[in-house]
């Protein structure tokens, strides 16, 4: 490599933290490289499209209380990417709905949550459906063993990991004992989502519902949000400690005990339904720390 030759570096995860690294390393120069498991860029900022339908599955909305990210929220407004959800938000207790006052502002991506994340993936090299299972040190350089490719990815100069911790973990193990201490230290959980359809909007007093003693944690009519269209599409999320108690569960079994769930307070049976496993979706036990760097590996 010449002197004047730019870092060559790999991020893995096209979640909105490794699009937003990526897309600063190459405001400097970098030459940066995405790896993405998915079929597309966004992680938990998720949109599911199928023909006519689509909907939110992964974050609800977003809020932005720091002024970095304030001035970049206001640019993706700008830019039609993002817009205020004015959501009627209620809570339930179990015996009544009460509405929620809050002075929180609560943004949506716009056609669907996913919009920003493509947005920032734009202009930077993604490799989608590349699953990185291992990291290889070979002559001062990182080498990528990616599952569906018969070769290795690299050489690299630098590997950055934007993904559930588990999973950063996994990578870690055998390379810095430091880090993947860490990184094992982190306690994540999963959600299972329930998308629904119908034909005709249900009549029901709210677009945004938090659920308490329920195994439901969160109800949302997701065509209340701006910018959508398609067929009337709603969205139940159970709580952490239900999805972590029925992890494994055959989707057919989580979908009817949500539905009950939904029924037991005047949610009416969809037509159809979809099911999604997010097996890593927040922390119990957040890192609380921005970043985490080894100088001399990379």
């Amino acid at each position: 490599m010449g002197l004047n030759a730019p870092l060559h570096l790999a991020v893995i995860g096209a979640g909105i933290a490794g699009l937003s690294c990526a897309r600063v390393l190459q405001a400097a120069g970098c030459a940066v490289t995405v790896y993405e498991k998915s079929r597309g860029p966004a992680g938990r900022m998720s949109t599911r499209k199928t023909g006519t339908w689509q909907c939110d599955h992964g974050a609800r909305f977003f809020t932005a209380s720091d002024a970095l990210f304030q001035r970049e929220v206001a640019g993706w407004q700008q830019a039609g990417l993002a817009a205020l959800w004015p959501a009627r938000f209620v809570s339930h207790d179990g015996r009544s709905l009460t509405p929620v006052n809050t002075d929180e502002t609560r943004y949506v991506g716009v056609p669907g949550m996913n919009a920003i994340g493509h947005a920032l993936a734009r202009t930077l090299p993604l490799r989608t459906e590349a699953t990185v299972q291992g990291l290889v040190r070979e002559a001062g350089a990182w080498w990528l063993q990616i599952r569906e490719q018969e070769q290795r990815a690299g050489p690299y100069d630098a590997v950055l990991l934007a993904i559930p911790a588990p999973q950063a973990a996994g990578l870690l193990m055998s390379l810095d004992p430091a880090l993947h201490a860490v990184a094992s230290d982190v306690q994540m959980r999963g959600c299972w989502t329930l998308m629904l359809q119908y034909q005709v909007r249900p009549d029901l007093p709210y677009d945004a519902l938090q659920v308490e003693n329920s195994p439901l944690g969160w109800v949302a009519r997701d065509s209340s949000k701006p910018g959508r269209s398609g067929a009337e599409s709603w969205v139940l999320q159970a709580t952490p400690a239900w999805s972590e108690a029925h992890l494994e569960d055959a989707p057919e079994r989580v979908a009817e005990a949500l539905l009950e769930a939904f029924a037991g307070i005047g949610g009416p049976r969809p037509d159809t339904w979809t099911a999604h496993r997010w097996r890593y979706s927040d922390s119990a036990r957040p890192l609380a720390r921005g970043a985490l760097w080894n100088a001399v590996s990379g």
